[in-house]
């Protein structure tokens, strides 16, 4: 059978552990075509990031334009970006081409090894990018960025009112990894154990990617989010080192 095809828009990680080349492999190993635009190109391994080197929007554009002219794209997951009010001019741009994609955003604003990529950005800049979204995927930190407020739960809560979110718990505490997806009013908890040697490069991207994948496979948002926590926790499980393996079909 044919397969459904995705499109990752995201930074060219060398050591394929983040990024494009993560995304794509998550993909594949979903049985999903994964096309990919590349927005950066990062000088980094897993463990250091020295310097980042951004594609113009204009060809970021170019790039995503040939693709949709030949290849039926409905799922876009979309990671690092320069800028917030670029990637809100994107959005915008893709919806007068496929005006029914399920966007999802994995909002990278800093680099593991700590490169910071943005500063906090304003609330109406939030609701704006938010509206043309299907989900957010922030942890911890990253929510708290997004929407300042007493704890990261509450954060979502409100940002929720604008999209849906699922807030990553594997920054949190604990013996158990906890995902919260805020969503029509409900939250769905996704539960795995921690893993004692699970921290992995890169795996917020694999998780939205596997989200991703779902999605283009049919699966509704609660469930596409639960079948890709325990996609990740594969993953994070694969190997002692900060590069996970992933398991093709």
């Amino acid at each position: 059978m044919a397969r459904p095809y995705a499109l990752s828009i995201a930074g060219f990680d060398p050591s394929a552990g983040a990024g494009l080349l993560a995304d794509c492999k998550t993909l594949e190993a979903h049985g999903v075509y994964g096309l990919g635009v590349c927005t950066s190109l990062t000088v980094q391994n897993d463990v250091a990031f020295e310097r980042v080197n951004w594609v113009p929007l204009a060809d970021i554009q170019d790039q995503i334009r040939v693709l949709l002219a030949r290849f039926p794209v409905d799922f876009v997951k979309i990671g690092l970006f320069e800028s917030l009010p670029q990637l809100l001019e994107l959005l915008r741009w893709l919806r007068q081409l496929r005006p029914a994609a399920r966007i999802v955003w994995d909002p990278v604003l800093k680099a593991s090894a700590g490169y910071e990529f943005h500063q906090r950005p304003a609330p109406e800049l939030v609701r704006a990018l938010c509206a043309e979204l299907a989900l957010i995927t922030p942890n911890l930190p990253e929510m708290l960025r997004l929407w300042p407020a007493a704890s990261a739960e509450e954060a979502a809560e409100v940002v929720a009112g604008f999209c849906p979110v699922l807030l990553k718990g594997g920054h949190g505490a604990g013996e158990d990894s906890v995902d919260i997806l805020f969503a029509d009013d409900t939250q769905y908890h996704f539960t795995q154990a921690r893993l004692p040697q699970g921290e992995k490069h890169g795996s917020g991207c694999v998780l939205s990617a596997a989200i991703l994948a779902q999605l283009a496979l049919g699966q509704p948002l609660s469930v596409a989010c639960q079948l890709a926590k325990r996609y990740t926790t594969s993953f994070l499980a694969s190997n002692d080192t900060l590069l996970g393996y992933h398991s093709f079909r």
